[in-house]
């Protein structure tokens, strides 16, 4: 892991304002937040009810089968996935991110409003792999490069990990996927103790509640010019 982190100065999240066509049945909307009162919240008391949470959110999001994160014709929605996943377990990942006028603005202590496509603009995942870099550590989010670690402290701590992968061609699309607490019927891929696929949740070309092995390790893949692996509490 040769990355320069630079020091970077935190600025506001951004995020729109919830929206009620947001929402699982629905393809409108996707950057803002949802209004469900029926999706849970990761509950952060104890590590077993984070665990127990995510499994409900994720039960709830039910990536396969949401129409939201069905693949189009044009796209697919990794990162609006995981946003989700990560909103819903309190933890910010943008689906929007700040113009560099907006960051500049902040840093100067002005306050700025998100506005889509003014203030703030999609960010898909080659550009969120990107973001992790430079400002994910502002956020909480630390930088990992072991399988195993990564997992074991998902599953200990119930907390949110993330692989990002950036796409060799610029303009076409990466890939980001959260890793998930193992249960007692769903585990990572492992070979002599050692996590070689991590336990997985995505949206994609094709949709998983759950996957380890059936993708193997697509960050791999030589469509990537770059992955990383992050975590947080």
């Amino acid at each position: 892991m040769n990355d320069v982190i630079p020091k970077t100065k935190a600025v506001k999240p951004a995020i729109l304002e919830p929206h009620i066509d947001s929402n699982l049945d629905s393809m409108e909307r996707k950057f803002h937040p949802m209004v469900d009162d029926s999706i849970p919240f990761r509950n952060l008391s104890s590590a077993e009810s984070k665990r127990r949470s995510i499994r409900k959110i994720i039960k709830k999001l039910d990536v396969k089968h949401s129409i939201r994160y069905q693949r189009t014709p044009e796209d697919t929605y990794c990162n609006v996935y995981s946003f989700d996943y990560c909103f819903h377990s309190k933890v910010y990942l943008p689906t929007v991110w700040w113009t560099d006028e907006a960051i500049e603005k902040l840093e100067n202590g002005m306050d700025v409003a998100p506005v889509f496509m003014d203030t703030v603009m999609p960010i898909y995942s080659s550009a969120i792999h990107d973001w992790f870099l430079k400002w994910g550590p502002c956020y909480g989010w630390k930088r990992m490069t072991d399988l195993t670690e990564i997992q074991d402290k998902v599953n200990e701590n119930g907390g949110i990990g993330i692989i990002c992968a950036k796409r060799k061609i610029v303009g076409l699309s990466g890939h980001i996927v959260p890793i998930v607490p193992e249960t007692e019927k769903r585990k990572a891929f492992r070979e002599d103790g050692k996590v070689i696929y991590p336990l997985q949740s995505q949206a994609g070309k094709l949709n998983y509640n759950y996957f380890a092995h059936i993708r193997r390790d697509w960050w791999n893949h030589a469509r990537y010019s770059s992955h990383v692996f992050y975590y947080h509490d």
